[in-house]
């Protein structure tokens, strides 16, 4: 191949990639007024009625302005066009990144409405404003903020920030900022929206905490080379919304400015017919973000606008039939669609929302029984004894509240406080349980106090106490019993469970008591024993342990104990008349060794076992 031809192939090449590369970059036009930047911002909307635009900004030495329109053919771009509003000329906006900007200078001032949204001292300020007259009941458009300053520290110091200021026209009172970090207050701003950002100063590495970072969308500087506009980093996409009074006349006024300097600019790019008034219905109603409606509810949507608009009503896709008013009333969970033909007849708008219910909160009434002793027709109700019941075992519901009429408790006013120590004010006498679940919403349950004299019934009577014994931690009690009531136990007085029966019991002189829950007495004490073997003993004569026993043998049938050592020789045979043995054989001292006893009743019921001798 001659030289000459390979010279224009390379030449085809770079101008190929340059062509390329050249797509990739946003193109900014800033020969545009007033009028055509709103009607592009509006373009998509035919609800929406504009006048008196004006824009200003500074339009340099070179008739460059800091507006302007772009276009896009990047994918990786959000909008395909759109307005730009910026700090310095707006054609500078155009990628890729290679600089900053710097031009804006201290004569270009800022913007006192911006100053007082974001609470900065702006310069180098870019305004378009204008009035307009929504047909329906919403505004919102979409854009993000980019700028210079997402480099180094400077977001950690310095908030360069955009504006949506909104209020009636005409209205002294202020603005209302739309530019907001969502579902707060917070202005979008360069300070307000970046990650977390480690530098450098003065030899110190400190750390900026990051701030809504979640909002923020990147870098622009890896490759610089690529990003389709010409500032170091930019947010994500942004909404900005409102309700409106539909045919009220609003005045907008979107500004963009700096922070104190001017070397490092910034600007919004907001998405071409976005700019668009719609219908609200009101956000979701989920059960993943807790604001479900509640079992057994009505949910109203309701657009807010004329009877003599036409409506149209869906629920999943499908047609609700003669519901043509301007609200409806869901009865059950889907998705509901508004469309809606206004006048004139070219504006047209639709809205969809979602709609789930909570489960049903399934209650038990119930009532407690407490025992008149005195007969004066009152008693002490512990409230919370019931509260299981009215539950009816439903997990994950909230606390009960305790109230003396239906009224108190929709209202939710003089609740019930002492409920473990409740007095009652009549016999019988109802009570009204409020419960709630995960998502605030509420049942009602009864519950009925009522007082009983019928003490003798219904005080039990142990007959009997079973038990095992010899088990170690396995020894166990069960309380044997005649009466008619509802009742817990004890074996020690002062510890109460609903079960007779109790489980691991030491070794050791017990109480067993039976009282009624309702209040209506105990019963008699009943005493037993718990036996088991000491697993060693320490015959050395210093009173502690001297000698091995079992302890209230003698409370059981007669017994016959025969001790071996660790051969099988037996070494020492005593009944239950004679219930120890102090380590010795034939009067001479046995070892520090293991020794294996054999208990054996006069039925013929053998328990072994083994201890340790210890010297």
């Amino acid at each position: 191949m001659k030289a000459s031809q390979i010279i224009l192939l390379y030449c085809f090449i770079i101008f190929s990639i340059s062509t390329q590369l050249q797509a990739q970059f946003i193109s900014v036009n800033d020969a545009k007024i007033a009028d055509e930047l709103v009607n592009l911002l509006t373009s998509n909307s035919s609800c929406i009625e504009t006048a008196n635009p004006f824009v200003s900004g500074d339009n340099f030495t070179l008739g460059k302005n800091s507006y302007g329109t772009f276009i896009n053919t990047n994918a990786n771009f959000p909008f395909r066009s759109g307005i730009v509003l910026s700090t310095w000329s707006s054609t500078q906006s155009e990628g890729p990144f290679v600089r900053n900007l710097g031009g804006g200078g201290n004569l270009w001032l800022g913007d006192t409405d911006l100053n007082q949204a974001l609470n900065i001292n702006s310069i180098n300020a870019t305004v378009l404003e204008f009035d307009f007259t929504p047909l329906t009941n919403n505004i919102n458009f979409n854009y993000f903020f980019a700028s210079n300053e997402y480099q180094d520290d400077f977001p950690c110091h310095y908030s360069d920030g955009f504006a949506f200021l909104i209020k009636e026209k005409g209205s002294t009172a202020a603005y209302q900022n739309l530019a907001v970090i969502p579902n707060t207050t917070i202005a979008v701003s360069s300070t307000n929206i970046h990650p977390a950002i480690n530098f450098n100063d003065k030899g110190k590495l400190k750390t900026c905490p990051a701030s809504n970072e979640n909002y923020f969308g990147q870098y622009n500087d890896n490759p610089a080379n690529l990003s389709p506009i010409n500032y170091a980093g930019q947010t994500k996409v942004l909404n900005a919304s409102a309700n409106v009074i539909p045919g009220t006349t609003y005045h907008i006024k979107l500004v963009i400015a700096d922070d104190r300097v001017d070397y490092y600019d910034s600007a919004v790019f907001i998405e071409a017919g976005s700019f668009n008034s719609n219908v609200d219905l009101g956000t979701d109603k989920l059960l993943a973000t807790n604001n479900a409606v509640c079992f057994g509810e009505d949910y109203i949507l309701d657009t807010k606008l004329s009877p003599t608009y036409t409506y149209k009503w869906y629920k999943d896709g499908i047609l609700l039939n003669s519901e043509n008013n301007p609200s409806y009333t869901v009865k059950s969970p889907g998705i509901y669609t508004v469309e809606i033909t206004l006048n004139p007849s070219t504006c047209f708008v639709t809205n969809a929302v979602t709609i789930e219910y909570t489960p049903e909160i399934i209650l038990k009434n119930s009532n407690l029984i407490q025992c008149d002793i005195d007969n004066d027709g009152k008693s002490f109700f512990d409230l919370t004894l019931a509260e299981t019941e009215i539950k009816n075992n439903i997990p994950n519901l909230g606390t009960i509240t305790f109230f003396e009429n239906l009224n108190d408790a929709i209202a939710d006013t003089n609740p019930i406080l002492n409920t473990t120590n409740y007095t009652n004010k009549s016999h019988p006498q109802t009570l009204i349980a409020k419960v709630a679940n995960p998502y605030n919403c509420f049942n009602y349950a009864e519950l009925t106090l009522e007082l009983s004299n019928d003490i003798p019934n219904r005080v039990a009577t142990i007959t009997a106490v079973n038990t095992t014994h010899f088990g170690g931690n396995k020894n166990s009690a069960t309380i044997e019993y005649t009466g008619s009531s509802d009742y817990e136990f004890s074996i020690d007085g002062n510890h109460y469970q609903d079960s007779p029966s109790f489980e691991n019991i030491p070794a050791g002189n017990y109480t067993a008591f039976a009282k009624d829950k309702n209040g209506c007495g105990i019963s008699n004490p009943f005493s037993f024993s718990i036996l088991d073997y000491p697993k060693y003993f320490t015959p050395n004569g210093d009173g502690y342990n001297d000698f091995w026993t079992i302890k209230n043998l003698n409370l059981l049938p007669p017994a016959t104990i025969h001790i071996f050592d660790r051969y099988g020789k037996l070494l020492k045979q005593f009944n239950s008349s004679n219930l120890n043995w102090n380590g010795t054989l034939n009067g001479l001292l046995l070892p520090a060794d293991d020794y294996w006893f054999s208990l054996i009743f006069e039925d013929g019921k053998k328990i072994k076992g083994h201890f340790s001798l210890k010297r």
